[in-house]
């Protein structure tokens, strides 16, 4: 190449999934039929309501210009309503609620905003990994701390306090917890809260996976105090099966918000208005709803838990969101090795969980985002494997 890319470039590398589903495509134009069971894109709809809007508002014609980059106070009201009603958490519509195109796109305005280059921010292992390859890209540097089984995938606060904490600007934290589906909790949040407020950190929760399997419903901003020290994002992708919408929010003080709007605005020009005025009827779906989505979830789940049982892999039964993530056996060495082994032989897509962290390595993850035709299909294969 006669230009050479910019040095950031060089701190990440391309996403897993991304790299995974370009395999998956080839081996598919090959003639496999690839089951793929390691991702969490809600294969459900969302709401007939949702869908409904979309349409009538894509009919009008005042419908396709150019929209706030806070979003329009209908939806953002509507997310402050849905704080309240589920979370018990008040939220000012007009400045505490800043939409997003989707979490990760939060993640990417947030460490702009308030990440210098030479910062630390303390991020998860296991953990989702855009928070590390974020805070590379803006020159931040990645700390670690360790989530383990024993502690119930809880960070322990009192390690991390005995190291130098003078540089970290920013934590990252993910309950209900994406690898693990560990729940969280009032305690763990009171905690955290008080850790972030005695650093002067800031402590960002990603909190999209409250709705699935669990109706234990927990907000880090209904900690008191918590709105000085820290911010919550939230997406439709998982609770209202709206992945592909990429529609969030992230919450918090206004002056947090304000300063990551700094960043948002010079980077969009707003999302389309019947999405959000969609996005406003997935908000208000009866409690019913989610019960009918989570009915499909329960059956899914009991296949992809005998998945685990055929693989002799360890669970816990009290895990929620949207997959169940066990530890392999002892007799298997290298667990990336034995997933390629796996869709190699049985076309099945499993994730290892080395891809969260080496606090992963002897576990994988599988997604309850395929119908229960396939999964059963699946484990007939896992069987003959």
């Amino acid at each position: 190449m006669k230009v050479k890319p910019a040095d950031r470039t060089n701190s990440v590398q391309e996403y897993y999934f991304s790299q995974k589903l370009a395999q998956i495509d080839r081996m598919r134009n090959e003639g496999a039929d690839i089951i793929n069971l390691g991702i969490g894109s809600p294969d459900q709809p969302p709401s007939e309501n949702t869908i409904t809007t979309l349409f009538a508002e894509a009919k009008k014609a005042t419908s396709h210009g150019y929209q706030s980059y806070k979003g329009v106070p209908a939806l953002r009201k509507a997310f402050a309503e849905w704080y309240k009603k589920y979370f018990h958490v008040e939220l000012n519509p007009d400045n505490e609620i800043l939409l997003l195109m989707g979490s990760k796109e939060g993640i990417m305005h947030i460490s702009m905003a308030f990440v210098n280059p030479g910062d630390e921010v303390l991020v998860p292992d296991p953990g989702y990994p855009t928070y590390s390859s974020v805070t590379n890209l803006v020159g931040g540097i990645v700390r670690k701390y360790d989530l383990v089984e024993k502690d119930n995938w809880n960070p322990d606060l009192e390690t991390i306090e005995n190291s130098d904490l003078s540089k970290v600007k920013l934590m990252w934290v993910n309950y209900p917890n994406m690898p693990t589906g560990a729940k969280g909790s009032v305690k763990l949040f009171e905690k955290l809260v008080a850790f972030s407020q005695k650093h002067n950190i800031l402590l960002c929760n990603d909190n999209p996976y409250s709705f699935i399997l669990n109706n234990d419903y927990h907000s880090l901003l209904s900690v008191a105090g918590a709105k000085e020290t820290a911010l919550e994002m939230n997406s439709l992708s998982k609770s209202h099966n709206m992945a592909g919408w990429r529609i969030g929010m992230v919450a918090g003080h206004s002056e947090y918000i304000k300063n990551i709007l700094k960043v948002k605005s010079n980077m969009d020009s707003g999302m389309f208005l019947p999405m959000q005025m969609a996005a406003v009827n997935a908000l208000n779906n009866p409690e019913s709803w989610y019960d009918t989505v989570n009915s499909i979830y329960i059956r899914r789940r009991k296949l992809v838990e005998e998945i685990m049982d055929i693989l002799n892999c360890k669970y816990e039964k009290s895990q929620v969101g949207l997959f169940v993530w066990g530890k392999i056996p002892d007799e298997v060495s290298n667990c990336e090795m034995y997933i390629e082994e796996i869709l190699n032989k049985t076309h099945i897509f499993i994730t290892p969980g080395s891809i969260f962290g080496q606090n992963g390595k002897r576990y994988i993850r599988i997604s309850l985002c395929a119908n229960e035709e396939r999964l059963a299909e699946a484990k007939e294969r896992i069987l003959k494997f």
